[in-house]
């Protein structure tokens, strides 16, 4: 299983991007998959996930400004991020639900 993050960035407070994550090696549409953050001193924690039929999870801190979604022909998952705050700055990672396998992470930083 091979999981490849892209699309972090540095963007001003109140920008928005979208990370995307491409699996190989995997039936993508049979799994659920999520999205971690880790910051600096902090310990990673689940920012959003999206399960084989669409339904997603959100971490209170990012409900109402972040979206995810997959593509299932693509093997892809999204985080759409909108409403950038500093706090939102991590390392992003993205996550097959339910096993161990890790993406090698995007970094997100958003300054004020």
């Amino acid at each position: 299983v091979q999981l490849v993050e892209s699309g972090g960035g540095l963007v001003q407070a109140g920008g928005s991007l979208r990370l995307s994550c491409s699996a190989s090696g995997v039936i993508f549409s049979h799994n659920a998959m999520g999205w971690y953050r880790q910051a600096p001193g902090k310990q990673r924690e689940l920012v959003a996930s999206i399960t084989s039929g669409d339904s997603p999870y959100y971490a209170d801190s990012v409900k109402g400004r972040f979206t995810i979604s997959r593509d299932n022909a693509k093997s892809t998952v999204y985080l759409q991020m909108n409403s950038l705050k500093p706090e939102d700055t991590a390392v992003y990672y993205c996550k097959l639900e339910y096993y161990n396998y890790w993406g090698q992470g995007t970094q997100v930083t958003v300054s004020s």
